[in-house]
């Protein structure tokens, strides 16, 4: 299979638009095609769930939307990426500030290390709005206190003057959205933003995720490995591998009717709760998917999962 597998394309102008994305990495070994031809939408209030394996250019497309790809050894070296409208690989460093955090903001992986260790939370919080917005700090701390009780963290306004390390990492979590949403975006990238945390503070993550966009009315762009994720928050999904889009899909469409053989490799990796909890176990031996994601700078001609596919010819 060497097209992409896509179905259920909604024609709605989308507030953010990437076509035909390229990034790529100068390495000793040769030239790393991180993102190659990446491609979809994603309307207001709408969520699309961006998925594959670790090193499938997940978060390297999203920091690209942010122009936060270094360059050098990164560059985009085709496609657009569209904003309403406006082609953020063609704006100013300085539109890009002003976009970034403002417009479209970020949750990032690890909160531990995304947060400043030597700023108090509530500073951090208030600082995306002393930079994008006409208001003077005790506005924005009050503004900082009220998004931090949005958030549900426990008596906000005592932690304020305290710092992360002080925290759990349920609680630095909440302190990543609320420093993504102080600015009530019109998009929100949140890149593996339940990772590491217990299967009940997951839950509670996405809620307060899910309950934010429909109240601001938020695009959200997941990022994610986790099927369950998807299936919890997504209205449209792009599967990846090894830097190429291979299926597109609505999120119902996708689980129902998987198209791809490297889709259905992903759920039948996957556990089968519902008989876990019906027979107490794991009824079979979950399947894996043959051998190892080729190297980036030395792609096989054609799908680039033929060499671990079943169905390649």
């Amino acid at each position: 299979m060497t097209g992409v597998a896509q179905t259920g394309q909604d024609q709605t102008a989308p507030v953010l638009e990437v076509r035909d994305l390229e990034i790529q990495f100068e390495t000793r070994a040769g030239i790393a095609r991180a993102v190659d031809g990446l491609s979809y939408r994603v309307n207001a209030g709408e969520t699309l769930a961006v998925v594959g394996e670790s090193g499938c250019g997940k978060s390297v497309s999203s920091l690209a939307i942010l122009g936060l790809v270094s360059c050098p050894p990164g560059k985009i070296a085709g496609g657009s990426i569209l904003f309403d409208g406006e082609d953020l690989t063609r704006v100013s460093d300085t539109r890009l500030r002003h976009i970034r955090g403002n417009e479209i903001s970020m949750i990032f992986q690890e909160p531990m290390t995304s947060l400043n260790p030597m700023m108090s939370i509530g500073d951090q919080v208030a600082e995306p709005l002393w930079h994008h917005q006409t208001i003077d700090r005790r506005q924005a701390r009050t503004k900082a206190r009220e998004m931090l009780e949005l958030v549900r963290l426990p008596d906000a306004a005592r932690w304020l003057d305290r710092y992360p390390h002080e925290m759990s990492g349920g609680m630095r979590q909440r302190v990543m959205i609320a420093l993504a949403l102080i600015c009530r975006p019109k998009v929100l990238i949140a890149d593996e933003p339940t990772t590491a945390l217990d299967v009940t503070l997951q839950a509670e993550i996405l809620d307060i995720i899910q309950d934010l966009q429909d109240e601001l009315g938020t695009a959200v762009i997941m990022i994610t490995h986790d099927l369950g994720v998807v299936a919890e928050t997504a209205d449209h999904v792009v599967v990846m591998y090894a830097g190429r889009q291979v299926e597109v899909a609505p999120a119902g469409d996708l689980f129902a009717h998987p198209l791809h053989p490297y889709t259905l490799g992903l759920m039948h990796a996957v556990p089968d709760l519902a008989q876990i909890a019906e027979q107490g176990e794991t009824p079979h031996r979950l399947e894996e998917i043959p051998g190892v994601v080729p190297a980036l700078n030395a792609l096989p001609a054609g799908c680039a999962f033929s060499a671990r596919c079943t169905r390649a010819t």
